[in-house]
């Protein structure tokens, strides 16, 4: 194998592959990235048997071949080397690498060792990939980190015709996300529970790319139980997780009796500003009166902060409900709008936030569901 390649691709494509690797390997291969060269095509390629990556580059061939390396030395290397066409080679049982006046040599691992990548599964359809990777964002954000409960650790991906639904919950909060896509099957009905973890960085690589996102789910026969996305000249796939989410829907009610409006870039400082004296799963209070937001924490034999805002309050005289501060901010931030438009049922029930226009008016597609945290009396 030996091929001259542009520095900025090289380093790209193999931080993308690398980034997935994992870091205690249950074999010493999966550590690696395949470099494989074939008709001018450089594919670069990474697998852990849960998730697979690859990417396509053109390059300048004189021999075809493959090699196996360690993936974040090499991607290390690549990062670091100066803006300059890249020659690669393999010799023997080591890669040599030379970038101008630098040059590397590195140890190759087996090729014949390394698992083969699965076949992507069939296409289910695209969506604009912008969009996507922002839907992703805004629903990632509430799946849970606790490995012993991994069905939480996911997102539920809804495909039924041509809308996508995706949500997550960690129990303390729920994020719902509708969106339109384009199905390969008109009457398609399908649903997945994707690692949030690998599903977010996924849209985030691919949605500055631009263009669709093809989306490819297993419904029997080739690639079972898995999902895989591409873009361009990247794919990847991913493991599906077992079991399902609860019916997390039905916590949204059909009416709330109470709303409030509030400034996204406002409450967010003033939430940041307060929550400074507030210790570690000590909540935020919020007092809602017709025109007053209040937000304060603290105690009385601790550190205590205060500070009032402009806000809309309909549908009572006054209202104080609390929320952990974290995921009060996780949800403004996922709103991407100016104004949020809480919607409350009474300070122990769960509250929806809506993202809302600059004269208040709710924006479909969007919901975060927050826990509230009792007071004591």
């Amino acid at each position: 194998m030996k091929f001259r390649v542009e520095r900025d691709a090289l380093a790209d494509a193999v931080a993308w592959t690398a980034k997935s690797l994992p870091s205690r390997p249950s074999v010493p291969v999966l550590a690696g990235v395949m470099l494989r060269v074939e008709a001018s095509t450089l594919r670069v390629s990474g697998f852990d048997y849960e998730v697979s990556s690859q990417v396509s580059v053109d390059v300048h061939a004189d021999a075809d071949g493959a090699a196996l390396v360690s993936g974040r030395l090499l991607a290390e290397i690549t990062k670091a080397l100066p803006a300059k066409p890249v020659d690669i080679a393999a010799v023997g049982a080591h890669l040599e690498l030379v970038c101008g006046s630098a040059r590397f040599t590195l140890p190759t691992m087996p090729v014949e060792d390394y698992p083969s990548l699965p076949a992507m599964p069939a296409v289910a359809g695209t969506v604009d990939a912008a969009e996507f990777a922002a839907a992703v964002a805004q629903v990632a954000v509430a799946a849970g980190r606790d490995d012993t409960l991994p069905m939480l650790t996911g997102v539920r991906m809804e495909l039924e015709g041509s809308a996508l639904t995706l949500l997550a919950t960690d129990r303390y909060r729920l994020a719902l996300r509708e969106m339109a896509w384009r199905p390969a099957e008109p009457d398609l009905s399908a649903h997945a529970l994707v690692p949030a973890k690998t599903l977010a960085d996924t849209a985030k690589t691919l949605g500055p790319l631009g263009g669709e996102v093809t989306i490819a789910l297993s419904r029997g026969g080739v690639g079972e139980g898995m999902i895989g996305f591409s873009a361009g000249t990247r794919r990847t796939t991913s493991r599906l997780l077992d079991g399902e989410l609860p019916n997390v829907r039905a916590l949204f009610a059909d009416h709330y009796p109470m709303q409030a409006r509030v400034s996204v870039p406002a409450l967010v400082e003033v939430v940041r500003r307060v929550s400074l004296v507030a210790e570690r799963a000590t909540p935020v209070r919020l007092t809602f009166s017709e025109d007053v937001l209040v937000v304060e924490a603290g105690g009385s034999e601790e550190a205590r902060a205060s500070e009032a805002m402009d806000a809309a309050f309909t549908g009572g005289s006054e209202l104080t409900i609390a929320f952990n501060p974290q995921y009060l901010l996780d949800g403004l931030a996922a709103l991407d709008a100016p104004q949020a438009v809480f919607n409350i049922i009474d300070p122990v029930k769960p509250t929806a936030i809506s993202p809302g226009s600059e004269d208040g008016e709710i924006l479909p597609g969007y919901r975060y569901l927050i826990m509230p945290i009792r007071l004591g009396r």
